[in-house]
């Protein structure tokens, strides 16, 4: 079955209310990396019915995300970005995805979230995690940062928080596990740790600043 755009578009208005809805058509998300959290960040903002989401990601599927990330054996060796679009076209064909397979760096993360209302940094690695942020604090001044740090092992999902920091940055996760300490990436926490990123830019898209 096919849904008509309105027809979709008026379920989403019925669950969420009409004017929540309009506002979310309105919004732009960027995601940066397409992982355990971005991958399934970037599903729940889909069924949200967000107007525009930016996906950058320069990785392919891998035999080892299967355990965690949003994707099936059929994307092994698919780019991230063309893997998840797919998935997400199939939720709503409707929105604005906008795709890049490209390395994050200093020089171009300005450009690649242009116009995005919140950005949700999801990467793997620590250094790449404040590169990215320190880039988004110093160059894009009004644009609020939700990423998630601190999510690995299989410890209580009920350490898993948000907090606000510095402003305009938000920080989800227990703060402290890390894959350094021998401890492995799981779907469930990193699952938890996701929905606490798209909740937390949900709030933001809705004007509610407070986690």
């Amino acid at each position: 079955m096919v849904l008509t755009q309105k027809e979709l578009h008026d379920a989403l208005s019925g669950r969420h209310g009409a004017a929540v809805q309009a506002q979310l058509d309105r919004a732009a998300v960027g995601i940066a990396g397409l992982g355990g959290l971005g991958s399934h960040i970037a599903v729940s903002l889909a069924r949200l019915g967000v107007g525009r989401l930016v996906l950058v990601d320069f990785d392919v599927v891998d035999v080892t995300n299967l355990n965690r990330q949003h994707y099936t054996m059929k994307d092994i060796g698919i780019p991230k970005t063309l893997a998840l679009l797919e998935q997400l076209e199939a939720i709503n064909p409707y929105l604005n995805y906008e795709t890049y397979t490209e390395r994050i760096i200093p020089a171009n993360a300005a450009r690649l979230f242009a116009g995005c209302d919140v950005v949700c940094e999801a990467f793997d690695r620590p250094d790449q995690k404040a590169m990215l942020i320190e880039t988004l604090l110093e160059q894009q001044p009004k644009t609020p940062i939700v990423s998630g740090s601190g999510m690995a092992g299989f410890g209580s999902a009920n350490a898993i928080r948000t907090e606000r920091r510095f402003g305009r940055l938000y920080l989800c996760g227990d703060g402290m596990s890390d894959v350094s300490d021998g401890l492995g990436l799981m779907a469930p926490r990193v699952a938890v740790c996701a929905a606490h990123q798209a909740a937390m830019t949900l709030r933001l898209l809705l004007g509610e600043h407070e986690p």
